[in-house]
Formats: structure tokens, C-alpha cells, sequence
């Protein structure tokens, strides 16, 4: 929720902000709630995907058409609160954010691709406690281009609400759920990994190995919509992504998304040798998939030892010292030992005289 900056109290009457809050169910989910004020009935419904006697389990509706072919098909919008309740229905393009949540285009931007391909009513009123069931129409143009192509279908309602500086705050909240088209023809798989940054962390504990993170981009250039996954590998050590109990992420043709990977237990080598591995699979619209050629990326990431070469230097420095010692020590005896022996030779040489 947005609120307007103070004002004048009568421009803030005469101004009201509308903020779009989505909620896209990619599950069945609870109902969502809005209401106009603290003393307004709450509302709550839900969206998914039906045939014509109500709900069919379905939780996005996927289909695979000819350029100019068309479909139809139903949603169920049902009104669980107390009230009854006038929905707006919306089609628009789908994308998926960069935290990879699907959405879709906001009321202010104008769908260019498959959410204009999608005819349903403007809108429908639903009595309290009932579910209606909406026919909509997939309509594919005849130069469409072959693919998958998303959208997102919702129902949303309106509310006001006043702000803690005294506006009026309008909230368009939506629920719904998404649409996939495939359009037939040649698909093309094609994933591809940009900006590689990777970075050592030191461990300054010498006998401890150090922490490889890499940044990276992977991009869908193709035309279908694949799974990403992969692995990272530095130094003879390996990380999978996802993690263990994540889902790989989606990627819709043109989408990009930036992965964070961490790699433990790498020695500092001089040179630690850096591979970034995405194999990602290809949706079907059965739900199955298919394995893509995976696309690999290398670099070298330059690692010091410095704990170690500090103690490498502490350790010659020692060595040379004990070195120098025992020369010193010799020098000392040699000299002594010389001292001995000329004093030797001048008391026999004393010695001689006297006789």
C-alpha cells in the first residue's frame, strides 16, 4: 500500500491513488480478503480454473494451438464472504518478477502478446456464499509466433481506505491465475549465462579452506519456457541449484534471472578454476519435460594464500634464523679453536727458547 503525501485537505479529498496488489494463485489457495474500511464487511474469493460444473482441479490452464486457432474454456470465481460482491475480470500478459513470482501487467500498461489473445466479460456480480462460472475465449492470431506465450486471467476488487496522513488510498486487489499458450511450430530451446562475477572469501585461519560465491545471469533466448537448473563447481568442490527442497526456477522466452551460488571448503590455489553449469529442462504442455543441451560458463578466480604464505615466511624466517645461529656458532668455535692453537704454538715456541 502506497500513501499520498500530505496535502491540503481538500486536494487529498479530491485525490485518490490506486494501487495494484496481485496475487496470482499458482495453487489452490485460501480466498483473499479486502475490505473498505475497519467497519467494512470483508471480502474473500477465490479464482481457478472450471469446466461447466465448477472447479476441475485445475490450477492454470495450458494449451497447445495452431496460429488462428481458438478455444474456449471457464473459470469459477467464487464469493466467500458475507456480501454480495460486483468482481472486475482482467486478461493480461504474464511475467514472472525477479524473485521468481508470476505476475501480471498492471491495469496502467498495455498487453502486447497472448493477454490480448483472451475475450471474458468486464465484469460479474456474485451473491453472497456462490460461485459463478465465467466462459472466456483463447483467440491465436494467424501470425503468431511459435511457443509459449503466457498470460494471467483475475478478478479483482476495489477498495478505499484512508492513510495515516488523512488520504484516501485506493486498492485494487486481484486474484486469478495463469494461462499458457503454446503456439505450434519449430521450438527452440535456448538457454544462455551472462555476467559471471565470482569472489573468494578468505579464511585466515590457516588451516581452514575458504568460500567461492558466484553471481550469475541465466537468460532464456528461446522461445519456450524452460526450468532452470545446474550446478556450480570451483576448486574440486560442487554446489546443485536449486537447493535441496527448492523448485527449479521458471524462465518465459526473453526472461532473465540472477542466481546467487556458494561453494564451501576451496583452498586458496593461486588460480581456483571457476564453472558455472545450467541444465535446464523444457515444459510441455502434458506437464512433462525435456532435456536441453546444457550451456556451460568458465572463468579463473584468483585466490592468495596468505595465512599460508605468511606462515611459509614465518617458517623461513625461522629456518634462516637457526641457520645463521649455528654459522655464528662455528664462526665463534672456528675462532676459538684457532686462538687455541696460536696460543699453542707460542708458548712451545716459549718453551724452546728457554732451553
Amino acid at each position: 500500500m502506497t500513501h499520498l503525501p500530505q496535502r491540503p485537505a481538500m486536494i487529498a479529498r479530491a485525490l485518490l491513488a490506486v494501487v495494484m496488489s496481485l496475487v496470482l494463485l499458482a495453487t489452490a489457495s485460501p480466498a483473499a480478503a479486502a475490505g473498505d474500511t475497519d467497519d467494512a464487511p470483508e471480502i474473500r474469493w477465490s479464482v481457478v480454473p472450471a469446466d461447466a460444473s465448477g472447479p476441475d482441479g485445475r490450477t492454470a490452464v495450458e494449451n497447445d494451438l495452431d496460429p488462428g486457432e481458438s478455444v474456449s474454456d471457464r473459470f469459477a470465481v467464487r464469493n466467500v464472504s458475507d456480501v454480495e460482491v460486483t468482481f472486475r475480470l482482467t486478461a493480461a500478459d504474464g511475467f514472472y518478477t525477479r524473485n521468481g513470482r508470476f505476475d501480471i501487467l498492471p491495469a496502467d500498461q498495455e498487453s502486447v502478446d497472448s493477454g490480448t489473445w483472451i475475450s471474458l466479460p468486464d465484469e460479474v456480480t456474485i451473491p453472497a456464499g456462490e460461485t459463478a462460472i465465467v466462459p472466456f475465449e483463447i483467440a491465436v492470431p494467424d501470425n503468431a509466433e511459435p511457443g509459449d506465450h503466457a498470460a494471467g486471467i483475475t478478478a479483482s476488487v476495489l477498495s478505499v481506505q484512508t492513510g495515516d496522513d488523512g488520504a484516501n488510498v485506493g486498492v485494487e486487489s486481484r486474484v486469478g491465475f495463469r494461462v499458457t499458450t503454446r503456439v505450434t511450430g519449430e521450438l527452440s530451446p535456448e538457454p544462455a549465462i551472462t555476467s559471471v562475477v565470482a569472489d573468494y572469501a578468505l579464511s585466515w585461519n590457516p588451516l581452514r579452506p575458504g568460500q567461492v560465491t558466484v553471481a550469475f545471469e541465466v537468460e532464456n533466448a528461446g522461445n519456450t519456457i524452460l526450468l532452470v537448473e545446474g550446478a556450480f563447481n570451483a576448486g574440486g568442490q560442487s554446489t546443485a541449484f536449486p537447493a535441496d527442497g527448492e523448485k527449479p526456477q521458471e524462465l518465459l522466452p526473453g526472461d532473465s534471472r540472477s542466481f546467487t551460488v556458494v561453494v564451501d571448503d576451496v583452498w586458496p590455489l593461486f588460480a581456483v578454476p571457476v564453472e558455472v553449469v545450467v541444465a535446464p529442462t523444457m515444459l510441455t504442455m502434458t506437464g512433462e519435460t525435456a532435456e536441453v543441451t546444457p550451456v556451460t560458463s568458465t572463468t579463473t578466480l584468483w585466490a592468495m594464500p596468505w595465512p599460508q604464505l605468511i606462515i611459509l615466511l614465518g617458517l623461513g624466517l625461522l629456518i634462516w634464523a637457526l641457520i645463521q645461529g649455528r654459522v655464528r656458532s662455528r664462526r665463534r668455535l672456528d675462532s676459538m679453536l684457532a686462538d687455541a692453537r696460536e696460543a699453542g704454538r707460542r708458548e712451545a715456541s716459549e718453551t724452546e727458547d728457554t732451553r
